[in-house]
């Protein structure tokens, strides 16, 4: 079978990581990059850089990564569409619901593969998280807090901390509990004089009962990329940074230290570290969108998921301090 020929739209901080996968990626040729600002860091290699979307259609490409800036994804996703390209879109799916459904609805009309790059899903420590879940190690899940924050990135220019990041622990949260947000809402703040927020705490509910709540920010020193889930049986923390999950079972051995008996709640018992394979995220990815295209089992991010979370961001800013209801 001919490999796919590939095409790449941005060549920025996430386009160069495409760029250096989808050469890797067995099914699969680079055969064509392109971006209106040009190659300051060589990622095109012995490809010509292409000045705009409609120079890397018409190299003849099968699937595209579109890598660029927010606002630009509906224009291109909709030209690859009509050109009957498949489609991956960095997240979020566009930089409003309404470019987000009529990507979707393209994708859908045109019998494409339109995919959103929601990294998270694929992230070693959340998918063995989602499996243990999944399979009761940890009884009833009462509740997912995550906390994503750093330094402002310089590449982020024309959306704010909500939708560059929290969009990831939207997307991930409903994800590993396998229940969509039916309520949310949201504290925001500005402080550093750019247009969009660069803080938000945002707060809601599953439609299986589970409390989320997310804080993220563009103003800390460090960097911290945490998802801990609270249940009847303990809780698991997964550092997504270095791919690391450990679970907190709760104590089984009565508690003698008279000023704790007061307590009612549970006690610390055994912690366990585990170890399971760590694939990179993105090549796991791509693999997910390849076999999409190829017809494959997949769980590959679909656009309609892509617009979901787009859709719970969107709620969360729409009115900050009150909850905004997301039942159908």
């Amino acid at each position: 079978m001919m490999p796919l020929r590939a095409g790449l739209l941005g060549v920025g901080m996430m386009g160069r990581h495409h760029a250096r996968v989808l050469r890797e990626l067995d099914g699969v040729e680079l055969v064509a990059i392109a971006d209106p600002g040009g190659d300051p860091h060589g990622v095109a290699g012995d490809l010509e850089v292409l000045a705009d979307i409609e120079a890397l259609i018409s190299e003849g490409i099968d699937i595209a990564v579109v890598a660029v800036p927010t606002r630009f994804h509906e224009d291109a996703a909709l030209k690859l569409a009509e050109a009957g390209v498949h489609t991956l879109v960095e997240k979020p799916i566009a930089h409003t619901i309404e470019a987000g459904r009529r990507m979707v609805d393209a994708f859908r009309a045109a019998g494409l593969v339109g995919a959103v790059g929601h990294i998270e899903r694929f992230n070693p420590a959340l998918q063995e998280l989602r499996r243990r879940i999944a399979a009761g190690e940890i009884g009833a899940v009462y509740q997912i807090a995550t906390r994503r924050q750093g330094p402002f990135p310089s590449r982020i220019a024309d959306v704010g901390v909500a939708k560059d990041l929290a969009s990831h622990d939207v997307d991930l949260t409903s994800w590993v509990a396998q229940s969509e947000y039916t309520s949310v809402y949201a504290q925001t703040a500005t402080k550093s004089g750019r247009e969009h927020e660069d803080m938000i705490a945002l707060t809601g509910r599953l439609g299986n009962g589970v409390i989320v709540n997310h804080l993220v920010n563009w103003l800390s020193p460090m960097k911290e990329r945490v998802t801990i889930v609270t249940g009847e049986k303990g809780a698991f923390v997964a550092d997504t940074s270095a791919g690391d999950l450990t679970f907190y079972a709760n104590g089984t051995i009565p508690v003698e230290w008279e000023s704790m008996t007061v307590f009612r709640g549970v006690s610390e018992g055994d912690v366990t570290r585990y170890a399971f394979p760590k694939r990179e995220p993105l090549r796991v990815e791509l693999e997910a969108f390849r076999d999409a295209v190829l017809g494959r089992e997949s769980d590959v991010v679909t656009m309609e998921q892509g617009l979901r979370t787009l859709a719970v961001v969107e709620a969360a800013l729409a009115a900050p301090g009150s909850p905004t209801s997301l039942v159908p």
